[in-house]
């Protein structure tokens, strides 16, 4: 039948840009963690402006190529969507060196009531019962396995909530932007990658020398280490584009709820690879408790009245777009 077809397609498609995004996010944290660990190159915020720049040439050259078709976005709303992305960078950078490791993955973790905020007075989003609560059980498992040592400052609380809202603020947007210009991904990319690299390129020296007390240009760039850092900048291309995939797919809710299955992954692969000594009961139940929330978020959000928007707000502005990976624009998506 057509609509089995077009639902099977469907699920194809959310299931193959999830794996996408788990893939190269667990991935990119890996070579990160090797780069700067290791080789010591502990310049996060120029580290990711170089991310935005190898991906800036990469949608350039498939621009040119004719693979993304031209489309056009107000030059307010990129502004606008690169400063949530920047202060969401930096203010995470900050905010895990004011505050302590606990406090940090609070701030994380408070990302989806923000979120969920944002999609109830932005669009009217409601949520069922079932759907509150399993976002409530994988916020519990998630802070069960993480959340440490907590302490906090006025600074650092500052940082936090800059961190958070931008972030959630970033990724409501691209889910807006998308709907909005219907535009796919890599357009969507083609258009914030430019101005980001620009921007964290231009800032990011400065602010790694504040937070290190080191310069970038006085590294001392080897072999290895710069064969990292390139490994990291093409790895963060697919990071980039599977990020805007998903929520463009999905919603910034799902994305962030979801997202927690790669810290559970980034918690059982650091215990195969680096030794089990931080493996204790408390951390097996902290993961068994947030799986058990994503999936019971999976079904409670796909069903009627589940997650659904009463009203779009949004005027649509049409533009030719040809992306690989096409948008779906159902209200209640099944991951």
């Amino acid at each position: 039948m057509p609509s089995d077809t077009k639902g099977d397609r469907k699920a194809t498609l959310d299931a193959a840009s999830w794996f996408f995004n788990v893939v190269t996010s667990v991935g990119i944290i890996i070579v990160n963690k090797a780069l700067m660990a290791t080789y010591g190159f502990t310049f996060a915020t120029t580290l990711t402006g170089l991310h935005f720049a190898t991906t800036t040439l990469l949608t350039t050259v498939l621009k040119s190529l004719g693979y993304i078709q031209s489309s056009h976005i107000p030059l307010a709303d990129i502004i606008k969507f690169v400063l949530f992305a920047n202060f969401s960078i930096v203010g995470m950078n900050v905010s895990l060196m004011w505050n302590s490791v606990g406090f940090y993955q609070i701030a994380k973790l408070s990302m989806i009531p923000v979120s969920c905020f944002l999609e109830v007075v932005l669009d009217k989003v409601r949520y069922s019962r079932d759907t509150k609560l399993s976002i409530t059980l994988v916020l519990l498992g998630v802070a069960v396995c993480t959340v440490t040592d907590v302490s906090v400052n006025a600074k650092g609380f500052i940082a936090a909530a800059i961190a958070v809202w931008s972030t959630a603020l970033q990724q409501y947007y691209v889910h807006f932007l998308q709907r909005k210009y219907s535009v796919g991904s890599f357009n969507l990319l083609g258009h914030t990658a430019p101005a980001q690299a620009a921007s964290l390129l231009l800032v990011g020296p400065f602010m790694d020398y504040w937070l290190t007390n080191k310069r970038v240009d006085a590294y001392n760039y080897g072999l290895t280490s710069t064969f990292f850092i390139i490994l990291s900048c093409t790895i963060a291309v697919g990071t980039n584009l599977s990020q805007f995939i998903c929520i463009g797919r999905f919603t910034a809710v799902t994305f962030q709820v979801l997202g927690h299955m790669k810290t559970i992954l980034v918690l059982f692969l650091g215990f195969i690879f680096f030794g089990k000594e931080g493996l204790n009961v408390q951390v097996i139940l902290g993961m068994l408790i947030a799986i058990a929330g994503m999936i019971w978020y999976g079904n409670a959000s796909s069903k009627p009245g589940g997650k659904e928007r009463r009203s779009f707000s949004i005027p649509i502005t049409k533009t030719p777009d040809y992306s690989a990976v096409p948008l779906s624009d159902e209200p209640d998506e099944k991951v």
